[in-house]
């Protein structure tokens, strides 16, 4: 009955035991298994890092190549536009030539009429009014005012008229100014080709003419007075004056 017993605590002990060794086993198995699985997943992890980085580093050596590539590209570009500017500027300048080699005859047509062009610049000038000259023109001398008293220059002529005798203009040309001048009163001007000028002063009356006019050689322009206030005491005349360029001139070398 003992030996019974002892036998069948031995089989109890034995199965124990192999339960717990076959336990163990397969403990021992999922356990390599899972690591196994970390593993794997581990290697994938770091391969793909590492395919990352290298194309990482392939793009940039691409970038890298492709830069002296584009920089070159850059250069012959730059080239070629510099030539094709120089061949432009080289186009203009040949028609420039060309077009001064067919404008000399025209220059030299111009060129040989600028005599006669001056010539035709150069007006006629007539007496405005009829009358004894009763003071002369000086400019590098002195003559006598009987109104101020004094010797004084004097840039025009005085020509001895009745009051009211009609003043032509002396040559044809457009009234520039109608006004009352504090020294000759009454003045009109009118302004002829070439520069030149011509200024009727000491007027009783302008309404015969108005400023932009244009006024031909011997047309009634005014009319004679004693405004003046310089030559007041003088005989009723008219202050007559020439001008070239503002340049004042003798008349009674002007006049026809």
């Amino acid at each position: 009955m003992r030996e019974a017993n002892i036998k069948k605590m031995l089989f109890i002990t034995c199965s124990i035991f192999s339960v717990l060794l076959i336990a163990f086993i397969i403990t021992s198995f999922m356990y390599n298994k899972q690591e196994e699985t970390q593993l794997s997943k581990f290697d994938a992890n770091v391969v793909k890092e590492y395919n990352s980085e290298k194309v990482s580093e392939n793009a940039e050596q691409e970038m890298i190549k492709e830069e002296p590539i584009k920089e070159e590209e850059q250069k012959k570009v730059a080239v070629n536009t510099s030539e094709i500017e120089e061949k432009v500027q080289e186009e203009r300048k040949e028609e420039a030539k060309q077009q001064a080699e067919v404008n000399k005859p025209e220059e030299t047509v111009e060129t040989n009429t600028k005599p006669e062009e001056s010539q035709a610049t150069t007006p006629k000038f007539i007496k405005p009014v009829e009358g004894e000259i009763i003071q002369e023109f000086a400019k590098s001398n002195l003559v006598y005012s009987s109104t101020l008293g004094e010797w004084i220059t004097h840039y025009g002529i005085d020509i001895k008229a009745d009051k009211t005798t009609v003043v032509k203009a002396s040559s044809k040309g457009i009234v520039k100014y109608i006004k009352n001048d504090p020294r000759y009163g009454l003045t009109i001007v009118i302004e002829h080709t070439g520069g030149y000028k011509t200024v009727y002063a000491n007027l009783l009356s302008t309404e015969f003419v108005v400023v932009g006019e244009e006024v031909s050689e011997g047309q009634t322009i005014g009319t004679v007075g004693t405004t003046s206030t310089f030559e007041v005491l003088d005989d009723p005349h008219l202050h007559f004056e020439i001008l070239k360029d503002d340049e004042y001139l003798d008349p009674q070398l002007m006049l026809n």
